[in-house]
Order: C-alpha cells, then structure tokens, then sequence
C-alpha cells in the first residue's frame, strides 16, 4: 500500500501517464520539425527550379532580343528607304503638279492674252465698223425737186379750199409751180419703190431714202428717166412736170411733192433745204 501511494503525485496522476504524455508531445514535436523539413527543402527546390525556368527564359529572351534588334534594324533601315523614295516620289509628283500647274496657268495666261487681244481686236473692230457707219451714213438734206413757188401748201391739221373739188379739204404735200415738161429731180439719193398711176394724183414715182424716210412726185407726165428698184443719185432726173391729178386737175400745172417720215406724211417745208 505504500508502494502504490509513492507512484502518484499530490494531484493523483500517476508518474506513468506524464511519461506517456510527454512521449507524445515529444514524437508531435518531432513531426512537425520534420515536417518544417521537407516544406523547406521543397520550397529551395521549386525556387531553384523557378529561377534555372527563369535564367533559361532570359537566354531566350535575350536571344529574342537580338533577333528582335536585328529585325528591327532590318525593318528601320526598310522604313527609312521608303520614307525616302516616298519623299522622292512625292517631291517628284509634287514638282510634276507644279510644273503641270505652271504649265496650265502659262496656258491660261496666254489664252486670256489671246482674248484680251481678240477683244481689243473685235472693240477696234467695233469702233472702226463705228465710226466707218458714222462716216458712211450721212445726214438726208432734202431739195426741192423742181425750181418753182409753192402755190399751195401742206394742211393736214387744217383745210384748204380745192378749184377742182369745190370744196375745203386737207392737202398732205406741197404743190410747186411749174410748167409743163419741167424735169423733176430726185430730192435726195434713194431707191425707187414704185412707179404707179394713183386714181387722184395721177403719174406718180415713189422713192425710198434712209431713216425710213420716203419722197412722193405725183401729177407727172412722164417717169421714163427711171424704172422700179433703181438705185439714184440726189438730182437724178426721173420724170416730167405734166396736169394728171384728177384731184388738182383745175390747178396750173405744178409738181405735187410730198415727204413721208415712218410712212406718215410730214410737212416737206421743214425738211427742204
């Protein structure tokens, strides 16, 4: 009984169960530092791996790099040919715009040279023509077709007294005095229109001058000095004095002269010089 008191302790464990305990605490202990162990050892050996995949991707990549600078070399010098032959075409396109627009606006230029000088030309032209019509074209100065007093006058806005009529009527020329087969002269140049035997005023020859203006001879007794469309002369003869004027039939032999302006009879006094 005493021997079994003497293997407890004061707290009633027994020697043999801490013995155990701390045989077990000493074999956990001893696990986990081998256990440290191997997680240690196999870290260095996945370091060491890592850095050998890393040494080798370096040469590889330093081997890329040199490729890569070669590579790039090449291509710059590439680069740098075309980027000059691409100024040296574009120079020369843009040289050979110049030149295509230097050549155009030297065209241009010379063409409107050539129309300024076309149109100076056509201006002079114009003016010469001008002034050649001007030249040409003379004022009408009419004179009197027969030498004679004017025994009636014109009265178109009032009425003059007819022997033959018996009666106050209009008188839309001038009759001039004169005797039988007086030459009656063109009063001025023209082209003879007409040539007709008017119911009234008898022989008559009609004349056309410029300006639309026109000359009527009436109570003739000839036109044979003229014909229909000739050309003549202020002057120019182109009948006689005669008495055919149903009209003034009762009057002294004279010429009936009358002036048109625009087809409409005028007062031949003003225009008679």
């Amino acid at each position: 009984m005493r021997r079994s008191s003497r293997m407890k302790n004061n707290d009633g464990s027994s020697i043999s169960d801490k013995i155990i305990l701390y045989t077990l605490i000493g074999i956990a202990v001893l696990a986990l530092i081998v256990f440290a162990i191997l997680m240690y050892s196999k870290n260095i050996n996945d370091e060491v791996k890592d850095s050998t995949i890393t040494l080798e991707q370096m040469a590889k990549a330093t081997d890329n790099e040199d490729e890569t600078q070669s590579t790039g070399t090449e291509i710059g010098k590439s680069v740098n040919e075309v980027e000059q032959e691409n100024n040296a075409t574009n120079s020369s396109n843009v040289n050979t715009s110049n030149m295509t627009n230097i050549a155009s606006n030297t065209t241009n230029t010379q063409n409107t040279s050539t129309n300024t000088i076309t149109n100076e030309t056509n201006a002079e032209t114009t003016n010469n023509t001008g002034t050649q019509t001007k030249e040409t074209k003379k004022e009408l100065s009419f004179q009197k077709p027969v030498e004679g007093d004017i025994v009636r006058e014109y009265a178109k806005d009032n009425v003059i007294y007819s022997n033959t009529l018996e009666e106050w009527t209009t008188h839309l020329g001038i009759d001039i005095k004169a005797d039988k087969t007086t030459v009656v002269k063109s009063a001025e140049e023209g082209t003879v229109k007409s040539i007709k035997n008017d119911p009234r005023y008898g022989l008559t020859v009609v004349v056309e001058h410029d300006d639309n203006f026109q000359t009527i001879y009436s109570n003739l007794l000839t036109s044979e000095f003229v014909v229909e469309g000739e050309k003549i002369e202020k002057g120019q003869a182109i009948g006689t004095v005669g008495n055919t004027a149903v009209f003034e039939i009762a009057d002294e032999p004279h010429l009936h002269f009358e002036i048109l302006k625009d087809n409409v009879q005028v007062d031949p006094s003003i225009y008679i010089k």
